[in-house]
């Protein structure tokens, strides 16, 4: 079968031959339709992840969507993170109790695009966040793809006022074309000066944010916050520390709590992906992304990885 391979730690991926996966009892053959170039799967072919430096050569791939006897199906694979091959081939073999069935009418390249990064805005704002009805979020980096997914599903979830922020003028370009109200830019690092445009940006109390940056905007978006809001995070890539005040958390009875979809169990997952699909095949969420086959994956790889592509990038193996 066609598959992409790593075969060196840091450098792109080729597009070789590889052999079809053997299923072993408990598992199933799975014919991959979609497999997205994600953040994770650049994270681990560069060798410097907190897995370790996977053994190669290997088939790169945390998520797929494809079909196993004639139904659609979503996929986890641990390739990077753990011996063994992941969605970027023709074939996968996936454990019979990963696999989560896909209504039809959804759009196999749509879901693989939002995958984990959708499902992570989506637990994060209800799971964690315990969004309410009526109520008003922030979604830093709006412009990205859990960003871009947070923004419309906290709409779905019955936020009366979703507020978006991003760095780039693309991204907040991203960020209003996914219904964001209003649109921040985040191109200071003075926090005072950002903390007053997000409460120009509200309409009222702010209960909710979303952060997968932490650093300056984080600590902005808390003095933004309602006494006893509500702040998630579930990212540092702004920075690895911010400085979020003690005054501004006490002062306001704040809670500031962490997020990792490591954390969820299959059911939580397959639940949650459930969901993602279902709108997506009501026509009620999407983000942008782009469809390549898999022969231009080493091309495509480059792309993404340079933060050239428009949104996520999602690899055609049919």
């Amino acid at each position: 079968m066609r598959a992409v391979l790593i075969e060196t730690c840091g450098r792109p991926p080729v597009v070789a031959e590889r052999p079809a996966p053997v299923a072993a009892p408990g598992a199933k053959k799975v014919g991959v339709i979609a497999a997205p170039i994600t953040p994770l799967d650049l994270l681990c072919a560069g060798g410097a992840s907190y897995f370790g430096t996977p053994a190669v050569p290997y088939v790169p791939g945390v998520q797929g969507v494809g079909t196993v006897g004639g139904r659609l199906v979503w996929f986890p694979t641990s390739a990077g993170m753990a011996p063994g091959d992941g969605s970027m081939a023709e074939l996968a073999a996936v454990p019979t109790g990963d696999l989560v069935e896909l209504p039809g009418g959804a759009d196999p390249f749509a879901v693989a695009a939002l995958g984990l990064s959708a499902v992570a805005a989506h637990m994060a704002l209800t799971w964690r966040g315990e969004l309410a009805a009526g109520e008003q979020v922030l979604v830093l980096a709006g412009g990205g793809v859990v960003g871009q997914a947070a923004v419309q599903l906290a709409r779905l979830a019955g936020a009366r006022r979703v507020v978006a922020a991003a760095r780039s003028p693309r991204a907040r370009e991203q960020a209003g074309q996914a219904g964001a109200d209003a649109v921040v830019a985040l191109d200071t690092d003075d926090v005072d000066a950002l903390a007053a445009r997000f409460t120009a940006a509200c309409e009222g109390p702010l209960d909710l944010v979303l952060d997968p940056l932490f650093g300056v905007p984080a600590a902005a978006a808390a003095r933004a916050l309602r006494p006893g809001g509500r702040l998630v995070n579930l990212g540092g890539s702004a920075s690895e520390t911010s400085p979020l005040d003690s005054a501004t958390l006490r002062s306001r009875s704040l809670r500031v709590l962490g997020y990792t979809n490591n954390e969820l169990t299959s059911e939580q997952r397959a639940g949650a992906i459930a969901l993602i699909a279902g709108r997506v095949a009501e026509g009620r969420l999407s983000v942008a992304h782009e469809t390549v086959p898999l022969e231009q994956a080493p091309e495509a790889w480059q792309r993404q990885t340079a933060g050239e592509a428009v949104g996520r990038i999602v690899l055609s193996a049919t």
